[in-house]
């Protein structure tokens, strides 16, 4: 595999790397302050992530890269395509832009696992109908955990430089299954339980429309911009956080990327998406399903605030800018649904709502994140159930932490074990720190 003949000559240099990390131990990196702690830990540098940056005023970087040059220099299928997805995992795992001959031999290696077992049909069949698609997803994950490579290579007694190998192995296979499981649920749960198979000749984020159901190719591309935006955000947000502590224990990829989804699906995370269009559509239903002026969003906007309620879909916990990743949606919607009405009213958003945080006061960030445009384009072409937008947001996130602690394995990072104190002794420690 071109991919494992990389990462084999890639690994023993960046192991080397560590150990000169490794021999500044001593050194300070950073100061820990009272509202840190009990705030979430936010701020505090106390993680490692080469696989993005998330700068507060360029936003996310992938190795390097801007989302801009990611859109540019990863291969297309087509000259005014977005790029393979898997193009993106290759660089998020070698640091390296790939030619299409390495985009085309990963697809190729995923196509190979690119079937539901049975038994995971079976466990999906036998969940309650109304189960949240979430649950469906983490469940149908931690499933395929009696395929681990991992697991029969540690019961075998491998060495721990060897513990990279079957966690790429296992990675690929789960990540090659993964749009199949969330089409199978999404076709289950909200057309009528018919099924659409797999095109072997569509690349993974188009096969992931097609086997929705979404034949059309504007879709196509937006499912491969969408895998690509929301694939990897730092180490520290908490679903790659969740993922990189699980297999920390050297628990295996299925029970890492489920818990992990299991923690995308809380509110204030992967939730997010659907609260943003579910105000967006309010927005225009109390003005008649119509397109509002921007007077009328502005006093609608302060509405919410004066009656204790967020914006959802501007601010962030890091960018102290409009979200690259908002901009490049937003982009693609100027190019293929300028006229449509829900965007129009994105737009009109985009242009007051900034101004009404800044005059509120409270909002460090006044600017839209990606969750404030995602929603209105899986609308636009159809994909209305909003309870399944956070799966999507799971598919992609899964490559991002997948590439994340296959580089946690290579590298032989530890247990991850913070100290905790009570809040008594946390507050004496506060009150008589310097």
């Amino acid at each position: 595999m071109l991919l494992k003949e990389k990462l084999s000559a890639l690994i023993p240099q960046e192991r080397e790397a560590l150990k000169e990390i490794k021999a500044l131990a001593d050194k300070k990196v950073d100061e820990v302050k009272c509202g840190q702690v009990i705030g979430g830990m936010r701020g505090c540098k106390v993680l490692v992530c080469d696989t993005s940056y998330l700068d507060p005023y360029e936003g996310i970087r992938f190795r390097g890269y801007t989302i801009p040059e990611v859109q540019k220099l990863l291969p297309k299928p087509g000259e005014n395509d977005e790029p393979y997805p898997l193009g993106l995992w290759w660089l998020l795992l070698t640091g390296e832009i790939p030619t299409k001959e390495e985009v085309l031999s990963l697809e190729e290696e995923f196509k190979k696992y690119a079937y539901l077992p049975q038994y995971v049909i079976d466990v999906l069949r036998a969940m309650p109908a109304d189960s949240h698609p979430m649950a469906m997803f983490s469940t149908a994950i931690v499933a395929m955990e009696r395929e681990s490579q991992f697991r029969k290579r540690y019961d075998e007694g491998m060495t721990k430089a060897e513990m990279w190998e079957p966690m790429l192995e296992d990675s690929i296979r789960l990540l090659a299954r993964l749009p199949l499981i969330a089409a199978y649920i999404y076709r289950r749960k909200y057309k009528e339980d018919v099924h659409i198979p797999a095109d072997p000749n569509e690349d993974w984020g188009g096969n992931f429309a097609h086997m929705m159901g979404v034949e059309n190719p504007e879709y196509k591309n937006l499912m491969r911009l969408y895998l690509i935006l929301h694939s990897d955000h730092e180490s520290g947000n908490v679903s790659a956080h969740t993922g990189h502590l699980v297999a920390s224990a050297l628990s295996d990829v299925y029970y890492a990327i489920s818990a992990a989804m299991d923690g995308l699906a809380g509110p204030l995370h992967g939730l997010a998406n659907q609260e943003c269009l579910k105000w967006i559509l309010n927005l225009m239903d109390h003005f008649g399903g119509r397109t509002p002026t921007k007077e009328e969003i502005e006093k609608y906007a302060w509405d919410t605030l004066n009656s204790g309620r967020v914006i959802p879909g501007y601010g962030h916990a890091v960018l102290r800018k409009t979200d690259p990743r908002y901009t490049a949606q937003r982009e693609f919607a100027l190019k293929y649904l300028p006229d449509d009405p829900i965007f129009k009213t994105v737009s009109n958003i985009y242009e007051v709502v900034p101004e009404v945080l800044k005059q509120h006061g409270k909002a460090k960030n006044p600017w839209p994140n990606v969750d404030a445009h995602s929603g209105v384009l899986q609308y636009y072409y159809g994909v209305r159930e909003f309870d399944f937008y956070t799966v999507l947001f799971g598919v992609s996130r899964a490559l991002g932490i997948t590439a994340q602690i296959i580089w946690d394995r290579a590298l032989g990072y530890p247990i991850e074990r913070p100290k905790s104190v009570t809040r008594q002794m946390f507050k004496e420690l506060a009150e008589n720190a310097e």
